[in-house]
């Protein structure tokens, strides 16, 4: 029973939230420009049109091309059940740690680039080209990120190194944390396709990464493919919240009381990362393509450097 109310409250809370954090975003961005900009639940009412309407399917296209979207989106929400919203909740029979997650986010990417390729559009192959090197520069960051932080806990387990930061006061106050948190950061920019690595609102196709992929796509499959992205997004984030911002220890009650106070006070962190998200993207300017191995390699480096003062400190366990 409590691995079936889990499995719901991850759906409903990622599928309700991930249209709202890209909506803000967009709001935010809009508002730093001086612009009234799109209302915050605009892109409800995007994906609600665009699921009435048939997708346009190449002639030219295989199997691929019609089930990547269905791939990309079941594979966002899959990693989602990975990562919990509220450690009030713990799962009980659900396998799978962050190896897993990482892996199962790449299956996604594989099937997008494919997809992207399948039609035999130039600004597909592009578009593929590129997300290729981006993925392959930044997972690694990715990887020893979280297996500093599952060092720190002893295990590999999200929830379990969710339960672990609950007893650390600020994570990133630690030396450790605080590299590989910043390590971290640069990932969620890299891996929902924002500036600088990526613009998402671009409509010049020689800059694009993520939308020359989608471009070939229209209606429901177009719906799945946004809306798979905002769930991949909401991971990431979902990810830095709760692991270097821990809140539920400041939650001295439990029951059900307790699991709805947890899960308002993630959607206030959730909503504070989509707001430092879009400043940063105000703040900076999309990289040139061959800068962008320079800001993977910091990721690196920092992520590199949070295992070292690991080791460094024996062992350190907050």
């Amino acid at each position: 029973m409590n691995s079936i109310t889990y499995i719901l409250i991850q759906l409903i809370v990622t599928l309700l939230a991930a249209p709202f954090v890209s909506g803000l975003i967009k709001k935010v961005k809009a508002l730093t420009q001086k612009r009234k900009g799109a209302p915050v639940l605009q892109m409800y009412f995007d994906l609600y049109k665009l699921l009435q309407k048939t997708s346009v399917v190449s002639e030219v296209s295989s199997w691929i091309y019609k089930v990547a979207p269905y791939i990309v989106f079941a594979t966002a929400l899959t990693a989602a059940l990975l990562i919990p919203v509220s450690t009030k909740i713990v799962p009980v029979l659900i396998p799978g740690d962050f190896i897993m997650l990482v892996s199962i986010l790449a299956l996604g990417r594989f099937f997008m680039m494919a997809a992207a390729l399948d039609t035999g559009s130039t600004f597909g192959g592009m578009g593929s080209s590129r997300e290729a090197m981006i993925s392959s520069l930044i997972e690694p960051s990715i990887l020893v990120t979280l297996f500093t932080v599952g060092l720190l806990s002893g295990s590999t387990s999200l929830p379990r190194i969710m339960q672990t930061v609950q007893v650390t006061g600020f994570p990133l106050a630690h030396p450790v944390y605080m590299m590989v948190g910043l390590a971290l950061l640069i990932v969620i920019i890299a891996e929902t396709s924002r500036i600088p690595v990526d613009d998402p609102s671009t409509h010049l196709e020689l800059t694009m990464v993520h939308e020359a992929m989608i471009l070939e796509y229209s209606g429901r499959h177009l719906a799945l493919l946004e809306y798979g992205a905002a769930v991949k997004q909401l991971v990431f984030i979902t990810l830095f919240v709760n692991i270097f911002i821990p809140h539920d220890q400041l939650i001295p009650f439990m029951g059900f009381g307790a699991v709805i106070l947890s899960l308002l006070l993630y959607l206030l962190k959730v909503a504070l990362m989509a707001l430092v998200i879009a400043l940063i993207e105000v703040n900076t300017v999309k990289f040139k393509l061959f800068s962008i191995p320079n800001l993977a390699a910091l990721s690196f480096i920092l992520a590199f450097l949070g295992i070292l003062q690991f080791f460094i400190l024996g062992g350190y366990h907050v």
